[in-house]
């Protein structure tokens, strides 16, 4: 991937999330794009979405910002200068939800007692 895509990739997440944040604060109070993935010929994008919640929270706040993503890519279209503005395409991000699974289950995990290192046990 080229530094050019790199730079366009972020620069694309910084103004969705900043968006999402001072003109959607109230909806988007639990949403974070996560990553951005422009094709090399800056037509498409996919915009991976994070959001935190229950199941049923998730689905209606993904409902919502495809509802509003002829807004959101107006708003980038007016803060971004490209010759082709990507179609952005919104997927559910869920390797954040993967990962707060994997250190809950971690969490559970007795750890055996060890003795720290260094210290005598008491009964010599």
């Amino acid at each position: 991937m080229s530094n050019r895509i790199v730079r366009i990739n972020e620069l694309v997440q910084r103004e969705l999330n900043d968006i999402l944040r001072r003109r959607y604060q109230a909806e988007a109070v639990a949403m974070t794009v996560t990553e951005v993935r422009v094709a090399p010929d800056l037509r498409d994008a996919r915009v991976f979405v994070a959001i935190v919640g229950a199941e049923e929270f998730v689905q209606e706040k993904f409902r919502w910002l495809r509802r509003q993503a002829p807004a959101l890519r107006e708003e980038v279209a007016r803060r971004i200068v490209l010759k082709f503005l990507p179609r952005f395409t919104y997927v559910l991000d869920e390797s954040t939800a993967r990962g707060a699974r994997v250190m809950q289950v971690l969490d559970q995990i007795v750890p055996p007692a060890a003795e720290p290192p260094g210290e005598v046990p008491a009964d010599s």
